[in-house]
């Protein structure tokens, strides 16, 4: 009993984990974002060093004030930055223009914003993460999957041959997101996993775009993807 208690605690501290890292990686966001959001608006006390430690699966036994204004930043983020913008305006101007980048909140299977007790739960083990945070793609999968993304979306073409129209689709604005995707597409370097992860529903978002394919989820693109580097990699190795 002793070592399944352990395993379930050791994998909610890894979902809780890999939670917080994605939901940056969506939004582009550094480790501030949050806390500085939470003290703006007074919604309790979370610490630069607590994030941080929580992306890294560090953070042992945070306290509830922790879940409590993660859950509370996330409802406002999920009502529309537009409650809070005339407030941020005057006080904190880079920080709405962070938000109005990108202000993605973490919702659930059920499109509801998650609570301060959903976020415990996964933390201890006792509830899976949401199907859209559940993909896991470890490093050495990630090089892979990278590799195999140009060849994917510009449908074995090159790069030269299909940037325009792949760029035009792929819905992010934030510059330093473009570039970091414009760069993968041309091979010059490789997602890590944290990155492909967060990067999954927009990647997704522009295969769609650019193809009349019948693929329903994220979860089939995934697939998908994965077929693809599989069969790459077996090209090579001929």
């Amino acid at each position: 009993m002793t070592n399944g208690f352990r395993e379930r605690l050791a994998k909610g501290r890894r979902a809780m984990a890999h939670l917080i890292h994605v939901w940056h990686e969506r939004n582009g966001w550094s480790h501030k974002v949050l806390p500085a959001l939470a003290d703006s608006l007074d919604l309790g006390r979370v610490h630069n060093s607590q994030i941080s430690t929580l992306r890294n699966g560090k953070l042992a036994s945070p306290g509830p004030e922790v879940f409590l204004a993660l859950s509370q930043i996330n409802h406002v983020l999920y009502q529309g930055i537009g409650e809070i913008r005339d407030h941020l305006s005057n006080d904190y101007p880079e920080l709405l223009k962070v938000l109005v980048d990108s202000s993605i909140p973490l919702v659930g299977d059920d499109d509801k914003p998650l609570s301060a007790g959903d976020l415990f739960e996964i933390f201890i083990g006792l509830k899976p993460l949401p199907s859209s945070f559940d993909w896991f793609i470890e490093e050495d999968e990630a090089a892979i999957l990278s590799a195999a993304l140009s060849d994917y979306l510009c449908n074995q073409r090159s790069w030269r041959q299909c940037k325009e129209e792949v760029m035009s689709a792929y819905p992010v604005q934030k510059s330093n997101r473009r570039e970091r995707f414009a760069e993968v597409m041309a091979g010059i370097r490789d997602y890590t996993a944290e990155e492909l992860d967060g990067e999954l529903l927009d990647l997704f978002a522009t295969h769609r775009t650019i193809t009349s394919s019948e693929l329903q989820t994220a979860d089939d693109f995934l697939k998908d993807l994965r077929s693809r580097a599989l069969h790459l990699r077996d090209l090579e190795r001929i």
